[in-house]
């Protein structure tokens, strides 16, 4: 059973996020927290798949809530697809935080924009916060994304860092579900060479694959100074509909995702970005 939160502002980017989540996971077992935080009002709906906890509340949320609630039961969902409606109030990251302890959270889905409108090029600081800040698997959902069960991802990687059982059990089981194609890619100056540490971590990596996966994984290594460019044309080129990172490759996360001069996330494409946190 996967447990699975979405935060929500009821907006058409975090109800994209959602309907994503659902689609992705229609053939696996889930229960779905549905997180809105903030001055939030709920009811109850009926139904064993759905729970609301019980409070007073205004008419405006109470509409929305039981609007999102109404369109879920449009997506395909099957019978083990279970959805509980949470409300919080204060900083979303530490909210975050808080529920993914208490729930057993396996997965945050989030939308690009979310509560602060950022333009849509952008993904919002929230977003970066909780990349960086929540430790937790994070599945962020561009809000021009459509969905396409996932069958070529992409896995940029620079081979500095140890890649962990819980980092290539991840990395599996999305393999195993979407039954996709792993690409993985290293983005390096043409005339530098990988380090021994580099190698080993390189190694490592082929050989868990070459185990598991022996006819849907390929290796690639792109020659430009420019990272983000490069990563950039090839999951453009090559068809690609995830890109999968690693949190604790910061270093790396960060000279791709974040533009330093905003200090916000800004990674301008419409693939859904999957962050594994160990």
């Amino acid at each position: 059973m996967q447990t699975i939160l979405i935060p929500t502002d009821f907006s058409h980017n975090s109800w994209n996020a959602l309907a994503y989540a659902v689609k992705l996971f229609k053939d696996v077992p889930c229960n779905f927290y549905i997180l809105h935080v903030g001055a939030l009002s709920q009811s109850s709906v009926k139904g064993n798949s759905f729970s609301l906890p019980m409070s007073k509340i205004t008419p405006s949320i109470k509409e929305k809530l039981e609007d999102v609630f109404q369109r879920i039961k449009q997506l395909p969902i099957n019978k083990e697809h279970h959805f509980v409606a949470l409300q919080d109030y204060g900083n979303l990251v530490s909210i975050l935080r808080k529920t993914v302890e208490e729930k057993k959270i396996d997965l945050i889905v989030m939308g690009t924009k979310g509560a602060s409108g950022i333009q849509e090029s952008v993904i919002g600081s929230n977003t970066g916060d909780v990349i960086t800040k929540v430790a937790c698997n994070l599945l962020v959902v561009p809000e021009n994304a459509k969905f396409n069960s996932p069958k070529e991802i992409a896995f940029p990687t620079d081979y500095n860092i140890f890649y962990s059982h819980a980092i290539l059990e991840t990395i599996s089981k999305v393999l195993h579900m979407c039954k996709a194609n792993l690409q993985v890619i290293h983005v390096s100056n043409i005339k530098k060479e990988l380090n021994p540490t580099q190698k080993i971590n390189q190694t490592y990596l082929q050989d868990y694959l070459e185990e598991l996966f022996a006819k849907s994984y390929s290796f690639h290594n792109l020659k430009d100074k420019n990272v983000k460019t490069a990563i950039d044309t090839f999951t453009k080129n090559g068809n690609i509909d995830m890109v999968v990172m690693v949190a604790k490759n910061l270093n790396f996360l960060q000279q791709l995702l974040f533009d330093s001069t905003i200090e916000k996330l800004s990674f301008h494409t419409t693939l859904p970005l999957l962050v594994i946190h160990e």
